[in-house]
């Protein structure tokens, strides 16, 4: 290829990468969705988008070390402190029940459907025990289960592919040792006791650099994440030349420890990182399915949609059956759990790692790991995408639509303004830090968020599970400020902030942060000083008229939608909704 057909290739790799996904999202589907056929129809028709003509022999490393990455940011989310009863069982079930059941029956029926040898089976086998909430995600985000299938399919996921990676790897590294020197049982598992050996001391040796550069160093955010993606690839990069493909496990052990590890300064946001991953699963799915061509999909065909119908139809469903057995779930739930199992970036990427090692080491059949992975994966994602609602409803596991607010701050106003919500019939959940506001919350008959709350809503990966709308209206200006910037990648709906005082002389409130609450004159400091003369919130019909000197706060529609009036848009209600007011201060009787 000559130096313009290179550039234009990478250029069309990360345009196709970018659009696709933003073209998912628009269509509120898994990005593999679009990314798997876009990149085998760049792949089918074009020679430019192509990893081996791009990049050469070096093509596999590069591979490798993207999925560090990817591997490494999946593990910062891994907080296993927050993986609490009922569901840490169930998901542990779920983790050993699949792993075991998946392994042992692919590995099985993979040798007369596909003609391969065992060994290759195997690594079949291990690949495709992995699920991933880059895929599981945006399809609960479309069916909106309930909350409790929604933490154990995200938990699940999560955990998966880091799991499944590191036994991938260490199953690949026992069939190359096979491969080298076949002195025996001890000799292979001696290969694999050192292989992950050489992974954990990667590992620490990661966590303790980051340590340094963290903790001790106390790096801001870009320099901090910067940080962690230099130690990452060079972590990996260093277990890899030392052993191959031992930089996966290291970059799996390094984000455990940063995330298990109490004192890490890691920083509350890392967008870098996070756009960084999200480019990263784009170029790798559009140039994995380049890869892939039709003739190599041709002949297994077939045998790949047998295996999709197995593991649909009779894996999944054994393992949840077993993994739900006497818990607290309903039928539905735990019918729900055995539907609901595709495959994603973890297996597409490992698949390509793993299969091209096997094939430069001569052993037979193991091109066929590839375009099998991206079968099953093209097959459960769109089997999944396409049922999972209808059979989410079918089941009664889908959540009832309307609004949970979380309202945020324990001043006299706002816990009346909850009640005024609350009369409404919305789902009203309110935090506040100080004991006597949570204690006036309690007395108020409004339910109270748990105490770390806040500090789950700010880390990094979190959600908060059910809360589709935040209103922060606390007494200080700047948390207000912050905290709308920080929980708005966390929650399903938009996050609101009443507006700071118009000579606020505040560090962050002034400048930035969230939508604003109400109208300009309706500050924080009007608010209360209004509420502490005697102002009261009213709640009635929307066909009624407004009452003179009051003013429009919240729309709540008929199907339980609430549209607050904000500085940037204007709220109209319309026949049937219920409006929330805020009347006058009561004026002084004359003498």
């Amino acid at each position: 290829m000559t130096d313009d057909d290179i550039l234009l290739g990478l250029a069309l790799t990360v345009v196709l990468a970018v659009g696709s996904q933003i073209l998912a999202h628009k269509l509120r589907v898994p990005s593999l969705i679009v990314l798997l056929p876009v990149g085998f129809t760049a792949g089918a028709i074009t020679d430019i988008v192509h990893p081996k003509e791009l990049f050469g022999p070096d093509a596999s490393a590069l591979v490798s070390l993207f999925v560090a990455v990817i591997l490494y940011d999946a593990g910062l989310g891994l907080d296993l402190r927050r993986l609490v009863r009922p569901t840490r069982g169930i998901v542990g079930r779920l983790l050993v029940f699949g792993v075991l059941l998946t392994f042992l029956v692919v590995g099985a029926v993979a040798v007369p459907l596909f003609d391969v040898p065992l060994n290759v089976a195997a690594m079949l086998g291990m690949i495709l025990v992995v699920s991933g909430p880059t895929v599981v995600g945006p399809i609960l985000d479309f069916v909106r289960p309930s909350d409790t299938v929604r933490r154990i399919l995200i938990w699940e996921g999560t955990l998966t592919d880091p799991i499944g990676a590191i036994l991938g790897a260490l199953t690949f590294h026992a069939i190359a040792s096979a491969q080298r020197v076949d002195i025996g049982r001890g000799y292979q598992l001696g290969q694999f006791a050192l292989s992950l050996a050489v992974g954990l001391v990667g590992g620490a040796v990661g966590t303790a650099v980051l340590w340094f550069a963290l903790r001790t160093l106390r790096l801001g955010e870009t320099l901090g994440t910067l940080a962690q993606l230099a130690v990452v690839v060079g972590v990996s990069a260093g277990c890899d030349i030392v052993r191959d493909d031992t930089g996966l496990i290291a970059a799996i052990v390094t984000g455990l420890a940063v995330a298990g590890i109490r004192g890490f300064d890691m920083p509350v946001r890392r967008p870098f990182l996070e756009t960084l991953v999200q480019l990263i699963i784009g170029l790798l799915f559009i140039s994995i399915s380049a890869t892939v061509t039709p003739a190599s999909l041709v002949p297994v065909m077939l045998p790949t949609l047998g295996l999709v119908a197995l593991l649909v139809l009779l894996v999944r469903p054994v393992v949840a059956y077993g993994a739900t057995a006497r818990t607290d779930l309903s039928r539905g739930e735990r019918a729900f759990v055995g539907w609901m199992d595709p495959r994603g970036i973890v297996a597409a990427a490992t698949a390509s790692s793993f299969s091209a090692g096997l094939v430069d080491r001569g052993v037979r059949g193991a091109a066929k790991i590839l375009p099998i992975t991206f079968l099953v994966i093209v097959g459960t994602v769109v089997l999944y995408a396409l049922t999972a609602a209808p059979v989410a409803r079918r089941l009664g596991v889908v959540k009832a639509t309307g609004t949970r607010v979380l309202l945020v701050g324990g001043e006299p106003w706002v816990v009346d303004l909850g009640r005024a919500l609350r009369s409404t019939g919305l789902d009203v959940l309110m935090w506040a830090g100080a004991d006597e506001q949570r204690e006036q919350i309690r007395r108020a008959g409004l339910v109270l968020a748990k105490g770390d709350l806040l500090a789950t809503a700010i880390n990094p990966g979190a959600s908060l599970e059910g809360v589709t709308a935040v209103f922060l209206a606390t007494d200080d200006d700047d948390f207000n400020a912050l905290a709308s910037i920080v929980m708005q990648d966390n929650v399903e709906g938009p996050v609101y902030r009443v507006g700071p005082p118009h000579d606020s002389h505040g560090v962050v409130a002034p400048y930035t942060g969230g939508d604003v609450l109400f109208s300009p004159s309706l500050v924080r400091q009007a608010l209360a000083e209004r509420y502490g003369r005697g102002a009261r919130f009213v709640v009635q019909p929307a066909r009624l008229p407004v009452p003179p000197e009051h003013e429009l706060l919240f729309v709540v529609r008929a199907d339980d939608r609430l549209d607050p009036v904000t500085d940037r848009q204007e709220t109209v209600a319309e026949e049937g909704d219920t409006v929330v007011l805020l009347g006058p201060a009561p004026t002084a009787a004359p003498r």
